[in-house]
């Protein structure tokens, strides 16, 4: 009998229903060949850092660098009945081997290994690897199983990385949470994303507009325009100059523009997010559920090419595709599904495509966002097999005051791929007019001006652009879009980096725009180079790569991880006392202490003078108000500072279980503990 886990419920009940005739358990279903389970995500992980002392409970900048040799794993707090039940199965004598089939990526791979090794099980294990959640897919699969030592590589990198990201966090944010007396998350992924935000707004914010001009000349609603020119009274020599004109030259050439590729994730997060306003996180989880919904295949994929085995079922993807999604028109062209197909650029997953379960759903009961993300994908398959956009583009140059002024005009002939895509992707073409000029024609009567134009500075992030500069954030200018391992995290993890972010309260949504809050812009002011540094992290990330393809040893890697943290322990010892101020919380002056007049603020549990030796308190859960179902709240704190007493209705009585409206009356005689007592309403 054989084993087989999943990585959530619903995959297990995919598995099982291909299967067939299996009874339902408690937190498994089984025949008599196989049994099928899950995880829910990750069952097992790092164990936090007081498991191995318990010291380490209470942050100290002196017991840093924390190193653990070696690691430990603990089950994950409420998940302790789900891995009991597949430790058990493990166990049983009826299964004689197991099969791997959480999801087929890095971290898939990590979530099985994890409950494997935490059970101490020893037998023998296959790896079911799919990209689609169809039927037929999950049955080829499984006739198909695969030894999991060819998986061995792809465990260690995610391994590797889970350990780098755990000694990285701790290290680093106790290290600096300790040294400016402020909690600062700091992430081996996330911090250098940080640091390119700010990068951003700082470059914003310190832009200068710089003028610079343009002279044109109208002919008969024809512009022509001048090069642009940097100082002023050049453009105005150039205006004065221009007597006559002549048309230097006239070229007509045909252009072509090639279709797109198909969605890798990331890509379909950019435009999700240019559509749709939708974060990176609710694309992926969007088309997780397609997934899971059999609608669409595996989505955590950095590929946008398809292997030549796949040409046939590609292609006849088209043809569902029209008939079944509402589509604004057919097909009239040959779809060239080889200009798609690359095995060298394929390695765990293919690109983004529909499944032909297309078929058998009616696609109008979808949630919207499921049919928005499904359409996207759909579309993306008959435009990219679509013929070339052609064009036709004229460049008519004029020579006047010893300048040259272009117009430049483009006239559609195919529209090609462009007829599939949303109208404000289209090229706005001219309605052109038969040429009205010859080449050295002298133009006499002709409008000039000089335009005047500023520069405009970059502008703010948004997840779609931000997307994009994590993918690339290594790479220089010139190196070619293609070079992979330039980035910051991967494609699966991207999302949650970004949401790690916001929730950390260093970036915020300011609408389509991501900016750093001034605790953000603190963080990057204060963490060295060495933890921002995007070149760094994407060095970390092509070594996590380069262990999955088996040409590094994850030893090795591990060692640099360990060095990297203890010298950035030793070179941080001493807070920059230029910038401990950037992360003194403004406390908000609730009134004047009644002892000795210095400001009382708000802290989480009470409110309390700011002079330490004085030592006035107001607890906000005090006895004299918890009795009376109620919480000392920083209005009445406010009132009983300035008045001495405020009046608090439905104040509850032990005695009688009813309640009722007094003055609460602020004395204080200067012990230890403040005082209240009531004063009663006089009733009418």
């Amino acid at each position: 009998m054989k084993l087989i886990i999943a990585e959530k419920p619903s995959v297990a009940q995919a598995i099982a229903k291909v299967i067939g005739n299996m009874k339902r358990q408690n937190g498994y279903l089984e025949n008599e060949d196989f049994i099928v389970t899950w995880c829910i995500g990750h069952l097992v992980e790092l164990a936090p850092t007081e498991v191995y002392d318990a010291q380490y409970k209470k942050w100290k900048q002196s017991d840093l660098p924390i190193l653990p040799e070696p690691f430990q794993y603990q089950v994950s707090k409420g998940k302790e009945a789900q891995y009991q039940i597949i430790m058990q199965l493990m166990a049983d004598e009826r299964v004689e081997s197991i099969v791997c089939a959480t999801d087929a990526g890095r971290e898939g791979e990590l979530i099985f290994r994890l409950v494997y090794e935490q059970a101490n099980c020893q037998k023998p294990v296959e790896r079911l690897w799919i990209s689609s959640m169809e039927a037929s897919a999950i049955a080829d699969g499984l006739a198909k199983l695969q030894p999991s030592s060819g998986y061995d590589n792809l465990y260690h990198a995610a391994l590797c990385r889970a350990q780098a990201d755990w000694l990285v966090g701790i290290n680093a944010t106790r290290l600096f949470s300790t040294l400016y007396n402020s909690k600062l998350n700091i992430g081996r992924v996330q911090t250098p994303t940080l640091a390119m935000i700010v990068e951003r707004e700082q470059t914003i914010n310190a832009f200068k507009p710089t003028a610079y001009y343009t002279v044109s000349i109208e002919v008969e609603d024809n512009k022509f325009t001048s090069d642009k020119i940097a100082n002023k009274e050049e453009a105005e020599a150039l205006l004065a100059d221009c007597d006559n004109a002549v048309v230097q030259s006239i070229t007509v050439s045909k252009k072509t523009t090639n279709p797109p590729k198909l969605y890798d994730l990331t890509t379909l997060q950019r435009e999700a997010n240019r559509k749709f306003g939708l974060t990176a996180k609710q694309t992926l989880d969007i088309v997780q559920v397609l997934y899971e919904k059999k609608l669409v295949t595996y989505p955590r994929t950095d590929s946008s090419y398809i292997t030549q085995d796949m040409e046939q079922t590609t292609l006849a993807l088209i043809p569902l595709i029209i008939d079944r999604l509402p589509m604004t028109k057919g097909i009239t062209h040959v779809p060239d599904i080889k200009r798609l197909v690359d095995d060298s650029k394929v390695t765990d997953h293919h690109a983004i495509l529909v499944t032909k379960e297309i078929e058998q759903v009616d696609i109008s009961v979808l949630p919207k966002a499921e049919q928005d993300i499904l359409m996207l994908i759909a579309k993306k398959l008959v435009m990219v097999t679509a013929p070339t956009h052609l064009f036709e583009e004229q460049v008519i140059t004029l020579h006047s005051g010893s300048q040259p002024f272009i117009l430049k005009r483009k006239q559609i002939l195919e529209n090609g791929w462009k007829a599939y895509a949303d109208v404000e992707q289209e090229d706005k073409a001219d309605k052109l007019r038969e040429l009205s000029f010859e080449e050295e024609q002298v133009i006499e009567h002709f409008t000039k001006q000089m335009n005047e134009h500023f520069t405009s500075p970059p502008k703010s992030f948004t997840e779609d652009t931000l997307l994009s500069a994590m993918e690339r954030a290594s790479a220089s200018e010139d190196e070619q879009e293609e070079l992979e391992h330039t980035g910051l995290g991967t494609p699966a993890t991207r999302a949650g980096i970004i949401e790690r972010l916001v929730l950390g309260m260093f970036v915020e949504r300011k609408g389509k725009k991501m900016v750093p809050t001034q605790k953000g812009i603190a963080l990057i002011q204060v963490v060295p180079e060495t933890i921002k540094s995007a070149q760094l992290t994407a060095e970390w990330e092509f070594a996590l790569a380069q262990i999955e393809n088996g040409y590094a040893e994850p030893k090795q890697f591990m060692i640099a991880i360990q060095q990297f943290i203890s010298q950035l322990v030793a070179n941080n010892q001493e807070k920059n006392a230029d910038l401990a101020s950037l992360f003194m919380e403004e406390k908000e002056v609730i009134g004047k202490c009644p002892r000795c007049e210095s400001e009382v603020h708000e802290f989480h549990k009470a409110f309390g003078c700011v002079n330490k030796d004085c030592g006035f308190v107001m607890w906000k859960n005090n006895k004299f108000f918890t009795l009376k179902k109620k919480e000392l709240t920083k209005r009445m704190a406010k009132t009983l500072l300035e008045k001495g007493k405020c009046k608090v209705t439905k104040l509850y009585s032990e005695k009688t279980g009813k309640t009722y409206d007094a003055n609460v009356i602020l004395d204080d005689t200067g012990d230890k503990y403040v005082n209240f007592k009531l004063e009663f309403l006089n009733k009418k």
